[in-house]
């Protein structure tokens, strides 16, 4: 990781935290940076192709 991809990092943190309300704990701040790795990992997942139609999950999971 270069360094502006840490300060891009460090910023996002920031934002983060400026939109929790003040009287937020460590586990609400855990479950938002929780949310949004999986919301980018789900975005590079989908633009690399990694993705299952829901017929296919459907089947594979007798839906």
């Amino acid at each position: 990781m270069n360094v502006m991809e840490n300060k891009n990092i460090k910023e996002e943190a920031r934002r983060l935290i400026d939109k929790l309300p003040e009287n937020f704990t460590w586990d609400d701040l855990m479950y938002e940076i929780y949310v949004r790795q999986a919301i980018e990992a789900g975005l590079t997942d989908s633009e690399a192709g990694r993705v299952v139609s829901v017929e296919e999950v459907r089947a594979k999971f007798g839906l």
